[in-house]
């Protein structure tokens, strides 16, 4: 196993060098104002044998859980995601889509997923425009780790406490990456937290290497403008007896831009809600490359948007929206939510920034579809809809290369429906009110305290227009059918 413990703070919250103490196996030092990183990469043959089995199928299986909490980002760590929980899936080839070993691997780390199996409950990626995507997509909206903690606590840590202490940090982290894939043959886990006091304190295990870095940003030489540089303190825990100090870049697929939005939905929601963005600068990051403003949705099935209304160029422009750039296929306009197993779908337009407003606040409507849902007592139901990502996506000059980084994020859904050459300009949540990425709207449904009513008075209903039915075939009968011929004949012979 190994661990890379990544602190990074901003240029005012520098620590000296001297007050760190590097033992035979650890660091400690002063209490840090800093962003946190925590990556342990894993060979398979350390995880848990049904783990084992469900990877050694997988060609590639990448998990990627956002917190609902909107937070601002610091350093490297700029990618944004819809809050909740994102798998991507390509099988070994010969796999069987109707195994229920993924899911049932999924329920068992991480809680009451909505789960069937990768053919019933995943979409399809395009896997026609970039060699980059995965196969398969699923999303569910988990608003914690909770599940995950206990997982890790009772797998990876008993008896050892100082491990249950740092599973429980698991509380407060904003991102959570599982990554697998059959070229590497590891499993790397990478957390992420705020910036907020951190304790610097780390102990390494003698089989474990440790890496730990403390950083800053900084300008190299020569520091292009697709890169990152940082400065800052390097120790390999057991082999450095004092921290090396180091100056490096590094090419940064994911930054953020200076501004910033806020998504709502328009009242009154009722079964045809519109969600409206609204940024505050329409200024691209860059003048010098193409860029493009786009929302990425995760949009859970029992909600959707309609393909065939977002292929409207003059409803679009209306709704300050170019295009519809991508939609997972296929997307049942009819079937109510109950009778779905697939988890939903994801949406990617791109908007229309107004022309010569650079600093001035706009908006954008997205129009959005419910299906009908399972009755409930009282009528209404709550769901939660996640907020998109929205970014620039900008194309990389000539010559531009991302390869691998230390703190590279890939497979992140709507990635791998761009160039490789492409970087992502994030524009920051800014949310009302509670400050959660969750949108929680009241849904009409049917109500169960009334059903009952509606159940008698159908029947009563139905009864009514069989005996109606009944009624008239029966006058019908006797006024001219068979009774009615016999008493005919009968007269016709009294008057012979």
């Amino acid at each position: 196993m190994r661990q890379r413990i990544t602190f990074f703070h901003r240029n005012e919250h520098g620590i000296e060098p001297t007050s760190l103490e590097v033992g035979d196996r650890s660091i400690s030092g002063p209490d840090l104002v800093v962003a946190r990183e925590h990556r342990v990469t894993l060979a398979v043959e350390e995880l848990p044998a049904e783990l084992q089995e469900l990877l050694r199928s997988s060609n590639e299986l990448y998990i990627r859980w956002s917190t609902p909490r909107a937070l601002e980002s610091l350093g490297p760590w700029t990618s944004r995601l819809p809050p909740g929980l994102h798998a991507f899936y390509t099988p070994q080839k010969g796999e069987v889509l109707e195994s229920l070993r993924l899911c049932t691997q999924l329920r068992t780390v991480f809680g009451d997923i909505d789960c069937s199996s990768p053919a019933e409950s995943f979409t399809t990626l395009p896997n026609d425009r970039f060699s980059h995507s995965t196969a398969y997509q699923y999303f569910h909206t988990l608003k914690s780790l909770s599940n995950f903690t206990t997982y890790v606590e009772q797998y990876a840590c008993v008896p050892k406490e100082k491990c249950k202490e740092r599973v429980e940090e698991l509380a407060n982290a904003v991102s959570l990456d599982l990554s697998y894939d059959a070229i590497s043959h590891v499993v790397k886990i990478t957390a992420v937290w705020p910036e907020a006091h951190q304790t610097l304190s780390i102990n390494s295990h003698p089989d474990h290497r440790t890496e730990v870095g403390i950083l800053t940003p900084d300008t190299p030489p020569h520091l292009e403008p697709h890169e990152l540089g940082v400065t800052g303190l390097l120790t390999v825990l057991g082999e450095d007896t004092k921290p090396s100090p180091v100056l490096f870049s590094f090419p940064a697929r994911h930054k953020d831009t200076e501004s910033s939005f806020s998504s709502t939905f328009l009242k009154p929601w009722g079964l045809h809600p519109t969600m409206q963005l609204h940024i505050d600068s329409s200024k691209p990051p860059s003048d010098d490359v193409r860029c493009s403003l786009h929302a990425y949705l995760t949009l859970p099935r029992f909600i959707f948007a309609d393909k065939y209304q977002l292929n409207d160029e003059l409803f679009l422009s209306s709704k300050n929206l170019t295009a519809l750039r991508y939609m997972t296929q296929p997307v049942d306009l009819e079937a109510p939510d109950y009778a779905m197993k697939l988890w939903g779908s994801s949406v990617l337009l791109e908007l229309q920034p107004p022309a010569g407003q650079d600093a001035e606040p706009w908006t954008a409507e997205i129009p959005l579809h419910l299906r009908y849902m399972s009755p409930a007592a009282g009528g209404y139901t709550n769901i939660d809809v996640p907020s998109p990502a929205v970014f620039w996506a900008c194309t990389a000059e000539d010559g531009t290369q991302f390869p691998n980084s230390p703190f590279d994020r890939v497979n992140l859904g709507y990635d791998g429906l761009f160039g490789p050459r492409t970087s992502f300009w994030h524009v920051k949540p800014a949310p009302e009110g509670d400050g959660s990425l969750m949108h929680q709207i009241r849904v009409p449904v049917l109500d169960l305290d009334m059903s009952k009513w509606i159940s008698t008075g159908t029947s009563a209903v139905v009864l009514l227009g069989f005996a109606f039915v009944v009624f008239k075939l029966l006058s019908v009968y006797l006024k001219t059918g068979y009774g009615s011929q016999k008493s005919a004949k009968e007269t016709q012979k009294k008057k012979q």
